[in-house]
């Protein structure tokens, strides 16, 4: 049991204005493993207003005095890299093996990125007569999901530092020891007072607080396109800046000519990771009509040797929905080919790996981000018909193309409407920058292009 029972607000550990507190469940044997505050619009309005006596001396920090602050984070987040592999598995129920090299490596990795960014970018260029500045926009308001509860922050916090901002993060109520842990890092690297600030509690409350509060002057979100929407429509009211990492509904586009038994078994493999919460996982595997009884056999045999090896997903109301959508699947006609509504255990919150053939482009299973271990298999006459079904649905997160010859991969992936492609199952990237077409969201994360995302241009014209 892990009790906490303050805020990290202008370097110190302080207690909530409020009472009120957030209990942690491990969503494998749905036990009680922690306590966080849950913070007031009073505690976010200490929290903003300390970020914002902090914003100047930040500001005017060297960059490389920056990158020495993240690098002190870096070789924190490395030191204890099992403590928070640990802890994301208890509080979001993923397998430790998972949680080791995803949960705790990525965000090194990312980190790492950012510190090398803040000692090399150039914050200001020569455009003929002009001086144009690249300046820090201020006090960032960040709000972060569970699915990946410290790669989020760390993608959010990492180049908000580096450009001289100062945040006040407001993470996931269902993974607030992960971010505990991470304020305790930031505190141990030597980041100024202020400069980061944690407050934990629910979305409709310190959520809304810091969206709508007048002293922020960015939120940076990554969630649903529902809250998404919320957010944009507070934050435009007052003219201010949004980055938003929203769902998604990827298409796997599996050309003629592609290797088909990898294909499938990486793109069953990339659905199942995380219990199927990834925004950006490939939910949709778009197969030839020739090919496509050998691929659904060979994705059913995939889902099957998973069980419950997965983990669970991170609570009974994720398990709730997602097992409602796989009910609906059969309901509208798709045929289940592995998995089905049953949990597979009677303890936790775990849903069966689930695979379903049949799949039109028009059934909600095939429409609407699911985000659990669902797999939908759809059928295409042509690669006309593979471009309109993978373009067709509201999100454009990612995706991935798989052929025989690359340039064929590339040709198809540059005609898809979605913000990322993975090329014949080509790795993840940290300095490539992340983010969505359409309603899968506004701006961009990691790399050069998410440290832009927190910076205000000026000119000086000589």
């Amino acid at each position: 049991m892990k009790a906490h029972d303050d805020l990290y607000i202008d370097g110190a550990w302080r207690p909530a204005e409020s009472q009120d507190v957030i209990e942690v469940v491990n969503p494998a044997d749905e036990q009680v493993v922690g306590r966080v505050p849950a913070a007031s619009a009073l505690d976010v309005d200490i929290a903003v207003r300390a970020a914002r006596a902090a914003l100047p001396a930040w500001a005017a920090t060297p960059p490389a005095e920056r990158a020495a602050r993240l690098t002190a984070l870096r070789d924190v987040l490395v030191a204890r890299k099992d403590e928070i592999a640990e802890t994301v598995t208890t509080e979001l129920g993923s397998p430790l093996q998972f949680s080791q090299a995803v949960h705790a490596g990525v965000p090194i990795a990312v980190a790492g990125s950012y510190a090398e960014l803040a000692a090399t970018h150039s914050f200001e260029e020569k455009v003929g007569n002009s001086t144009v500045l690249h300046e820090p926009i201020g006090v960032v308001g960040a709000i972060t999901p569970w699915n990946y509860p410290l790669h989020q922050i760390v993608a959010k916090v990492a180049p908000a530092l580096a450009a001289g901002c100062t945040i006040v993060l407001k993470p996931a109520e269902d993974t607030p020891l992960t971010a505990q842990l991470f304020a305790e890092a930031v505190h141990e690297a030597g980041v100024p007072a202020g400069v980061f600030n944690l407050v934990t509690g629910l979305g409709p409350v310190a959520g809304q607080a810091l969206a709508e509060h007048p002293g922020v002057d960015l939120v940076s979100f990554t969630g649903s396109t529902a809250v998404g929407r919320r957010i944009g429509a507070v934050a435009g009211a007052a003219v201010k800046k949004v980055a938003l990492e929203l769902g998604g509904k990827s298409a796997n586009v599996i050309l003629r000519s592609a290797d088909l038994a990898k294909a499938v078994n990486v793109g069953v493999a990339n659905v199942m990771s995380n219990s199927g919460q990834t925004c950006s996982a490939w939910t949709r595997m778009l197969v030839h009509r020739d090919q496509y009884a050998e691929a659904v056999e060979l994705a059913a045999a995939a889902a099957a040797k998973y069980g419950d090896r997965i983990g669970p997903v991170v609570n009974a109301k994720q398990q709730a929905r997602v097992r409602g959508y796989i009910e609906k699947g059969i309901a509208e006609g798709a045929r289940l080919v592995a998995g089905g509504p049953e949990s597979p255990r009677e303890k936790g919150y775990f849903v069966s790996p689930t695979v379903f053939a049949d799949v039109t482009a028009d059934m909600t299973v095939a429409q609407e981000e699911i985000f659990g271990p669902v797999l939908t298999i759809l059928r295409y006459e042509d690669e006309e018909d593979a471009l309109r079904i993978a373009n067709g649905t509201v999100y454009g997160l990612a995706g991935a193309v798989w052929a025989g010859d690359e340039a064929e991969a590339v040709a198809f992936a540059r005609r898809m409407d979605t913000g990322q492609v993975d090329i014949n199952g080509g790795r993840f990237n940290p300095l490539a920058p992340f983010g969505g077409y359409k309603q899968s969201g506004v701006g961009r994360e990691l790399g050069s292009h998410g440290l832009a995302e927190y910076l205000q241009t000026k000119s000086l014209q000589f």
